[in-house]
Parts: C-alpha cells; structure tokens; sequence
C-alpha cells in the first residue's frame, strides 16, 4: 500500500515537473522515467500485460523518438550552447 503510494505520488510530481521544466531535454528524460515507474504501477496492479506494453511504447519507442527529434531540430545542441555562455 505504502509503495502504491509513493509511485503514484512520484507520477504526480513527474507530470508537473516536466510541464515545469525549461529545458527538453530534461523533460524527455523525466517523461522517460515517468512510464518506467508507471510500468510498476500496472506491475503492482496486477496487470502485466499493460505494464509490458507501456514499458515497450512509451518508454522504449516513444522515448527514442522523444531523443530524435530533439537531436535532430538541434534542441539540444542549442540548450548546451546556453548553458555554456552562462
């Protein structure tokens, strides 16, 4: 119970914060992290085929193509190039 809690609280905290976040980069990968957790979640519901599911599309496929098209509209090369002037 405690568990189911604690994820459940994290996706909460995970949706704001990538809403939040400036830099995409940082909310690709808190988005990434945000579907692994939420494979647990299917996982500690009982229902592994979800869990399988959300783990292979929005964790592997979306994730990969989150990480493309950044790379290739150049975002991240741009956000690092701020970074570096600051």
């Amino acid at each position: 119970m405690y568990l189911e809690m604690a994820l459940l609280l994290y996706l909460i905290v995970a949706a704001v914060t990538v809403f939040l976040r400036q830099r995409l980069l940082d909310a690709v990968i808190i988005y990434a992290s945000y579907s692994v957790v939420l494979s647990a979640v299917w996982l500690l519901l009982l229902a592994p085929d979800l869990a399988i599911t959300e783990a292979a599309v929005a964790t592997g496929i979306s994730g990969v193509l989150f990480f493309v098209v950044l790379k290739r509209i150049q975002a991240m090369d741009a956000e690092h190039s701020l970074d570096e002037e600051v």
